[in-house]
């Protein structure tokens, strides 16, 4: 069984994910650790709880989930898995950096493997598969279980919205067709772990969802 914690840093307040299961072999998606209190306070969280980084996974390549990047990639050796479409998104990101006056951003690694819709990727004894959700980002993906019911979402869908799609290479009508052709067909009891704010779920968002009205 996979277990899913999520910690939540820098100054965006996005949220990172821990998976993991009885192995305690351990997936780590979309590290947001800016601070060097935040990247101590997650390097003590794998310790304390002893688990073993295997796999590092980009939802997309925002700055705000892709902060802890190279610290990650670093201190226990891990190649970075992303889209390749999100390429030019995650190069931009030392100007987002300075654009948002944020020092000392440590550029992230280049992604060793692309990943794409309908992939299963493992760690431990465990699998997520992934759909290719674009929109907020071009080369956004989610990572899902249907056995588990569960779907770490990034910045696709959030409780009662939606991921911006004013960013560079975010399209309207490009995010609306993934939520209702791709999310929406997801099971209604699937947890949506969201990258900002509290976890949601498919049902609610199809019957609230401002996207809906669009």
């Amino acid at each position: 069984m996979i277990k899913i914690h999520k910690l939540t840093y820098n100054p965006f307040s996005e949220n990172m994910y821990i998976l993991s299961d009885e192995t305690n072999e351990c997936a780590i998606i979309d590290p947001g650790c800016y601070a060097p209190e935040e990247r101590e306070h997650l390097k003590n969280y794998i310790v304390q709880n002893g688990l073993k980084p295997v796999k590092l996974w980009n939802t997309h390549c925002h700055l705000d989930h892709v902060f802890g990047n190279y610290f990650v990639a670093q201190e226990w050796g891990l190649e970075l898995g992303a889209n390749e479409l999100d390429l030019p998104t995650l190069h931009h990101m030392p100007i987002a950096a300075n654009m948002y006056g944020i020092n000392g951003y440590q550029q992230s690694p280049e992604p060793s493997y692309f990943i794409n819709e309908g992939d299963k990727l493992t760690f431990g004894n465990s699998e997520v598969e992934v759909l290719f959700t674009p929109g907020h980002a071009p080369g956004h993906v989610v990572f899902y279980s249907i056995n588990e019911k569960f779907v770490i979402n990034g910045d696709v869908l959030f409780q009662g919205s939606f991921g911006r799609y004013d960013l560079p290479g975010g399209d309207l009508e490009v995010l609306k067709k993934t939520i209702t052709e791709k999310m929406f067909k997801l099971p209604e009891d699937m947890v949506v772990y969201t990258g900002h704010g509290p976890e949601t779920t498919i049902g609610a968002e199809k019957m609230t969802n401002p996207i809906l009205s669009y």
